[in-house]
């Protein structure tokens, strides 16, 4: 999928670039992914074609050493490109509108199994749509299974649309069902109210962060969380190590690189599993249901089985 900073999708595909689709960011397999594939497996690539070493050199380039002046510029430039982009479906899917079907369809699945084991008492379920963009993931699927849904969202006239798209009149939901707060700030200055979140959705936005303001994010968000609560974390996949898009600044990780963010942010896998009938020159995505909680560690030995054997007398 495609996924912004703030909830929005990349451009359509070019020889040379890489496409957001969706609420976030997505990057297609273009001729230069696939020949720098091998470089990939102890580094990543730019959009340039430009290869790395490893995700700290890249950052260093990106960022300087703690330059909060190069941050900026970073953050800035992820804005500035959503803020050129139409508040539409086909839009903030970069022009991939007809994935919209099947990214709902799998998530909606996703969730119900969340939901049926984890939310079984019928209590009132609130949820975060974070880079929710013009509210496409909350209008097709949250708003149906919450009785609140929050908006985080940092471009203005995406945040503005989702106000219309999730107004009363324009839902299909109970009125015991509603779209609550919508917050225009951007993910690394959103901090949540305590306990208020059964989830806290992130899809195709995470990859605007830098590793720290990452695992800061969650840290701060984990205290959103009621007990229980979970994130589901909805993202493209680099086959192995990251691809960096230079023109919208967001970076797509691989699978291992992510399980290497959680661990710092102390957060546990509880499920995970990948999106179906996307286009073949999309990036693989990927759900990942995470919990603060510590998974039970089994009795590993098992106990000895008695038998009818006959003993032996002696």
């Amino acid at each position: 999928m495609l996924i912004p900073y703030g909830g929005t999708a990349k451009a359509p595909i070019r020889p040379t670039s890489f496409c957001n689709i969706g609420s976030h960011f997505v990057a297609p397999k273009s001729g230069a992914r696939r020949a720098f594939r091998s470089q990939m497996e102890n580094g990543g690539l730019d959009s340039d074609g430009r290869t790395f070493r490893n995700a700290e050199e890249m950052w260093t380039e990106e960022l300087g050493h703690a330059d909060p002046h190069k941050k900026s510029l970073w953050y800035n430039k992820g804005i500035n490109y959503w803020q050129g982009v139409e508040a539409t479906v086909d839009g903030v899917l970069g022009g991939y509108g007809h994935v919209n079907a099947p990214d709902i369809k799998a998530s909606e699945d996703f969730l119900n199994t969340i939901l049926a084991e984890r939310f079984l008492d019928a209590r009132h379920l609130v949820a975060l749509d974070c880079g929710s963009g013009i509210g496409r993931v909350t209008k097709n699927l949250l708003i149906r299974y919450f009785n609140e849904v929050d908006l985080l969202e940092p471009v203005s006239h995406f945040l503005e649309s989702a106000r219309v798209n999730l107004a009363p009149e324009n839902l299909m939901v109970s009125e015991l069902h509603k779209a609550a707060n919508f917050y225009c700030v951007p993910l690394q200055e959103f901090t949540p109210d305590a306990e208020r979140y059964d989830i806290i959705w992130v899809q195709w936005c995470i990859g605007h962060l830098a590793d720290d303001d990452f695992i800061a994010f969650f840290k701060r968000a984990k205290l959103g969380l009621k007990p229980g609560g979970l994130f589901v974390l909805k993202e493209n996949i680099a086959r192995t190590g990251f691809v960096l898009d230079k023109e919208d600044k967001s970076i797509t990780r691989s699978d291992s690189y992510f399980k290497e963010l959680f661990n710092q942010c102390g957060l546990y896998i509880y499920k995970m599993k990948d999106q179906k009938e996307f286009p073949d020159e999309l990036f693989a995505v990927k759900m990942y249901a995470l919990t603060t909680e510590m998974p039970r560690q089994g009795n590993r030995s098992r106990p000895k089985r008695t038998t009818n054997r006959p003993a032996i007398i002696r």
